[in-house]
């Protein structure tokens, strides 16, 4: 089938100014790029006015794990309509493949954010994700599902032998076509291991040409992945452990979700992009200064390895406030900073309010309150946090020449769904309207720039002989509702993944179009 995109404002992903011109499309390919295109087509899409530029590329995405949902566009139609047509999965140390399907640790696949239907090998991911695909996968392979695989979240350090079992994943996946791998430093298990696990992960990596993203063990000035350290900060010393790594093995580095947690973070950021710039890392970032987290991440790890009576002791109680308080305070949080989005459906009703808000309803001090929902939801309420970032910072980290865009977000299945799901990219492109950013940069960043990091193929770029993933979106005309977390833009007017019209004029048509990409296709 052809499709001629006509007269639109072509923004090509290489970060030059656009030109007027036209697009043809045959089948899932681009086969011609010009100004007035004469030709026949079976469907001329009138761009007049219109951006027409590379599908966007999610930078950071771990939807590897919802491909099998059913039905599994309910988990991708927001990406899709957003913009989003490729995604690069597998991060934080978490994929849903690297496991012996004989391991009896199977069910702790995804370290509880996650949960995989059938992990397996690489090649059962590839054989899985078969016509089930509605964006783009470029996947990673994590480490904490290999060492959970291995070991399950035991501390101990792996034996020679657990790692050369690990070596053997890590090059299955490579091999086959996995871009690189991953680290979760601050998540179970990947916080155990020991460095010489970490470097001989990301040597194996490395020596398929790889690439390694990391989520550093912390993203605050303090943490609790450190012991009291007053030299540096802990977001710092996380850097410079994920920089030793890289340079011992040699690989490719990308620094996952650069923020910087808490008011008394934000002062680190200029020290940590003159580390970042000095070794040439590329980060990636989201447009939205809060996250989502779970609510025992202010709690000290000793509490919840406590009985339930030991816990009612009045001395634990006091040290417990006394450390949440110091915490807290340290990082720069208040409690009307800590939104509840999900603590299941008897608790329905402290869904989208603050817990500040929740302890005045309630006649309880702000600290109780916190305790009360820990223990009502045994640790596991899902919650957002504000202050990850401000807007100064996002706005210098969106100009600087090494960022790139991602969401690092899903679609749950009950609660209050984080922005980013539906309107990360749109609110980039609104956040450089109104900073008169140029508009080729921040689609380079969107688009090209990310393709080349990654070293995806025939990617990225509105050229001759490239896949035909394309998103048509009307500049001037691009709205979010910040109100309400899961609503759809407006004026991302046509989306094509590989030649197929996804949405058409706003309208979102599910087609299970996306394909698996591979690092060695096309060389």
């Amino acid at each position: 089938m052809k499709i001629l995109l006509k007269n639109g404002n072509i923004y090509n992903g290489t970060g030059q100014p656009p030109f007027v011109g036209d697009v043809l499309i045959a089948d899932e390919r681009i086969i011609q790029v010009g100004s007035d295109i004469a030709t026949v087509a079976d469907r001329t899409i009138d761009c007049t006015g219109l951006c027409v530029a590379p599908g966007f590329i999610d930078a950071h995405s771990h939807n590897d794990f919802y491909i099998e949902k059913n039905p599994a566009e309910d988990y991708f139609a927001p990406f899709l309509k957003q913009g989003i047509t490729t995604q690069i999965t597998g991060n934080c140390g978490f994929s849903p493949f690297g496991v012996s399907a004989e391991s009896p640790h199977r069910d702790k696949v995804g370290g509880g954010l996650f949960s995989a239907k059938n992990p397996g090998s690489f090649a059962d991911f590839l054989h899985a994700s078969q016509g089930c695909l509605h964006v783009n996968i470029a996947p990673l392979i994590g480490h904490g599902t290999v060492r959970i695989g291995i070991s399950g979240n035991a501390s101990d350090p792996l034996t020679q032998a657990q790692i050369d079992e690990m070596v053997l994943h890590v090059s299955e996946a490579m091999k086959a076509g996995a871009f690189g791998g991953s680290l979760g430093l601050m998540y179970e298990p990947g916080m155990y291991a020991a460095h010489e696990e970490l470097v001989t992960f990301a040597k194996e990596v490395a020596k398929y040409d790889g690439i390694l993203t990391v989520h550093p063990r912390a993203c605050s000035k303090i943490a609790l992945g450190y012991r009291p350290i007053f030299t540096k900060p802990h977001i710092e010393l996380a850097l410079d452990e994920v920089i030793a790594i890289a340079e011992e093995a040699g690989v490719k580095l990308h620094y996952s979700h650069l923020i910087h947690v808490g008011k008394a973070t934000w002062n680190c950021c200029d020290r940590l992009l003159k580390k970042l710039h000095a070794h040439g890392i590329t980060y990636d970032l989201y447009a939205f200064c809060h996250g989502g987290s779970v609510i025992t991440v202010i709690l000290p790890p000793w509490y919840l390895g406590m009985s339930p009576e030991k816990r009612k002791n009045k001395f634990v109680q006091f040290r417990l406030k006394l450390m949440i308080n110091i915490t807290r305070k340290l990082l720069g949080l208040d409690f009307d900073q800590f939104v509840i989005a999900d603590m299941g459906e008897e608790y329905k009703a402290y869904r989208g309010k603050n817990i500040a808000a929740l302890a005045s309803a309630q006649g309880l001090s702000n600290i109780d309150m916190y305790i009360k929902l820990v223990e009502l939801s045994h640790g596991k309420a899902r919650i957002f946090i504000g202050n990850y970032n401000n807007e100064e910072i996002i706005q210098k980290l969106m100009r600087d020449e090494l960022s790139m865009f991602m969401t690092d977000a899903w679609i749950e299945e009950n609660g209050v769904q984080n922005h980013a799901s539906f309107q990360c990219f749109p609110t980039f492109l609104l956040k450089a309207r109104e900073a008169g950013l140029p508009l080729e940069t921040i689609i380079h960043k969107m688009s090209g720039k990310t393709a080349e990091r990654f070293g995806l193929h025939e990617r990225g770029a509105i050229q001759t002989g490239n896949f035909a993933d394309i998103t048509v979106f009307d500049f001037e005309g691009l709205a979010v509702d910040l109100e309400t977390p899961d609503a759809r833009p407006k004026g991302i007017k046509h989306v094509l993944v590989n030649g197929n019209v996804v949405v058409d004029d706003e309208i979102y048509r599910p087609l299970a179009c996306g394909q698996m990409i591979l690092k060695h296709a096309g060389r």
